[in-house]
């Protein structure tokens, strides 16, 4: 069956989407979707959901304060032009600092070679233009020096649909950052992940539920929308992952021993298949992955997908309807609308089982 962007629509009141998490984290509602059906839960119910051995792998990646607020002073007749930017991901750098593709607004007032200042000593030179509003940016830091300037001067890069609804908050810094992130280098949230809280990591150890981590930094490109009817010309975003020999020493270890393995996130499961071979064992990976996944797709790794609610007609909708069958996710999706839940970044969960 040809499958086109029309099949993975539905509609979705405007007052579904969430504007703020669900405090504390772990109150949020979780739906299980299942070959017995559907069932209403908490995600603080999860580790009575889930059974002694299995093994959770979660996205360790961290989210950068990307959104920067600068101005291209005036000069050559022209004035000061305010100008917001939005880091997509650093592609290069030297002993002069560090270079980062980047999506500025409003993109047509600048010029190759223009300066942008952020803050007295935090400035970026243009140095090139493409469609679409995105440049490329030389900062005069790197490393530990602009991490520190970002964290001064930059803000959470909230998904566009919610700063369309709101500003971004000072909470923003704590919400929109799971309680394990570590390394650095998201610009967006692995958002599933943003459910757990240290209590309930602790509750899923106490059962006897093993964890391990990998990293997928996920970049602005997980909200482009998909523009073409038949989704198989659809090209996928590049995102950089790592998963490492103790990682995948463990994932294959409880695969042959018979334990479930349970996805946290699109993210997570994306970089899963990203590093598994045809017999299903996840090698040590890294390196940057483009992976699409849409229904047809034959999984090798996990049982179990923990996710949130996820736009009509996205990348992240195809992913899910692959994993638990589309029409086994139109259903859900109509109940979980039917029901109330809350959608996307900062919405409630739902636990798939993976279809046959």
């Amino acid at each position: 069956m040809t499958l086109r962007l029309g099949d993975f629509d539905f509609d979705l009141p405007a007052e579904l989407v969430a504007r703020h998490p669900a405090s504390p984290r772990d109150a949020a509602r979780l739906l299980r979707v299942s070959a017995a059906g559907l069932e209403d839960r908490l995600v603080r119910d999860l580790p009575a959901m889930l059974r002694p051995g299995d093994l959770m792998v979660f996205n360790d990646t961290k989210v950068i304060p990307a959104q920067l607020a600068g101005v291209r002073p005036a000069g050559d007749g022209r004035g000061d032009v305010a100008v917001e930017v939005t880091l997509l991901k650093e592609i290069g750098r030297n002993e002069t600092g560090s270079h980062w593709r980047a999506l500025a607004r409003p993109g047509r007032r600048l010029k190759v070679g223009d300066r942008i200042d952020f803050a007295p000593g935090f400035s970026a030179m243009v140095l090139s233009k493409a469609d679409g509003g995105e440049i490329t940016l030389a900062f005069s830091l790197s490393g530990p020096a602009l991490a520190d300037a970002l964290r001064l001067h930059g803000a959470m890069p909230l998904p566009p649909y919610i700063r369309k609804l709101r500003p971004v908050e000072s909470r923003d810094a704590v919400d929109y950052q799971t309680v394990y992130a570590s390394k650095d280098g998201a610009v967006a949230a692995p958002t599933a992940g943003l459910h757990f809280t240290p209590a309930l990591l602790a509750a899923l150890d106490a059962r006897g539920i093993g964890r391990v981590s990998l990293t997928l930094h996920v970049g602005a490109g997980t909200f482009l929308p998909v523009k073409s009817e038949h989704i198989a010309e659809h090209r996928m975003h590049v995102e950089w992952g790592e998963i490492g020999d103790g990682a995948a020493t463990a994932i294959n270890r409880a695969k042959a021993e018979g334990r479930r393995l349970i996805a946290v996130g699109t993210t997570t499961l994306r970089l899963l298949e990203s590093a598994a071979g045809e017999d299903g064992r996840v090698r040590p990976f890294r390196g940057e992955t483009d992976i699409f996944i849409t229904p047809g797709y034959g999984f090798r790794t996990a049982d179990l997908l923990m996710t949130n609610f996820h736009l009509p007609k996205s990348t992240l909708f195809m992913l899910v309807a692959a994993f638990a069958g589309l029409e086994s996710m139109r259903q859900a999706y109509a109940h979980a609308i039917a029901e109330r839940y809350r959608f996307f970044s900062y919405g409630d969960a739902c636990l798939l089982e993976r279809a046959p």
